[in-house]
């Protein structure tokens, strides 16, 4: 039987912890570095040590307010604290999850569960989670879940790859993370830079050209 850890704030180390925070939408001066009550997992959530995130177009569109006619506060932020994609160390778990357990490397998206990734911890329900791979670091993960996956729908559901194709993919200039997560599809990766139009092949990704 797994033991589990209880969620109350006594038993948490400290009851305060550093996050980016924004009451006003705007440029990206508004984020300000406060400190703030860290959060507390209900029953079915798990408080996740945040060791990586990473930033997306979904933040920046939230930032300015892009998206306030979409439920994310018509006059000011709903969620305070951006970052939806999150990599990191479970600290706690609630009394009713049973995929976790404190120690766990874990990496996942908090988009439909208030963001929050921009801070020392975020408390998310476990079916946002999923254990990070061992190959990967906590930065490879956190580039995951938002990027890599809307590429892998991209190629695979739209674009219909197949088993043995080549794939051209411009502006592959940030770590391979992302690719890796496309890699299921194994169709061969050409990397480009947008402003280069020579192609030049990936070693890192294990990409080649016959």
């Amino acid at each position: 039987m797994k033991a589990s850890v209880v969620a109350k704030p006594d038993n948490l180390e400290g009851t305060r912890m550093k996050a980016i925070v924004y009451t006003h939408y705007g440029p990206p001066d508004v984020l300000k570095l406060e400190e703030v009550q860290k959060p507390v997992p209900q029953d079915d959530e798990v408080l996740v040590h945040v060791h990586a995130t990473s930033v997306n177009a979904g933040d920046c569109f939230l930032l300015r307010g892009k998206a306030r006619l979409m439920g994310f506060g018509l006059l000011k932020p709903k969620h305070t604290i951006l970052g939806s994609d999150i990599a990191g160390r479970v600290e706690v778990v609630g009394r009713n999850v049973t995929q976790f357990q404190p120690g766990d490397e874990v990496f996942g998206n908090t988009v439909e569960c208030g963001f929050g990734g921009f801070a020392e911890y975020v408390s998310v329900p476990e079916h946002a989670l999923v254990l990070k791979p061992t190959t990967l670091s906590f930065e490879e993960a956190a580039a995951v879940p938002q990027a890599a996956l809307t590429a892998l729908q991209g190629l695979r559901d739209k674009g219909h790859i197949q088993n043995g194709q080549k794939v051209l993919i411009h502006g592959l200039t940030s770590p391979p993370s992302a690719a890796r997560g496309m890699w299921t599809s194994r169709a061969r990766l050409v990397q480009t830079t947008s402003l280069i139009t020579r192609t030049k092949i990936s070693p890192e990704m294990g990409s080649g050209m016959t």
